[in-house]
């Protein structure tokens, strides 16, 4: 993922405001990253990633070097919600089609 690319779906929170917020704000645990722009508080999908982020600025995690390309993150939060393991608000980026459902179309 690139800097510039959404971290939180839900919310259209970049990867580059949570790393801004952690360098600006210091938050005390991961969850405080909520207070930026609400990420992590819509379908939770995001919450591992906002996780890492915050580790890796303690110094206590692995490198939050992102593998995925932002079409694979939204392709896999797709994945999650049709699962049924989160439910994203009004306004979220919507998952993508699965590809079973672009068969019916």
């Amino acid at each position: 993922m690139q800097m510039d690319d959404q971290v939180c779906l839900c919310f259209h929170v970049s990867k580059r405001k949570i790393l801004n917020f952690i360098r600006i704000h210091h938050p005390r645990v991961p969850s405080q990253l909520a207070e930026c722009g609400g990420a992590g508080t819509g379908c939770g999908w995001c919450i591992p990633f906002l996780k890492r982020y915050y580790e890796q600025s303690q110094g206590k995690g692995p490198s939050a070097d992102d593998l995925l390309s932002a079409e694979e993150y939204a392709k896999q939060r797709g994945d999650y919600i049709h699962a049924g393991k989160g439910t994203p608000p009004p306004g979220a980026t919507p998952p993508p089609k699965r590809e079973a459902e672009d068969e019916n179309v």
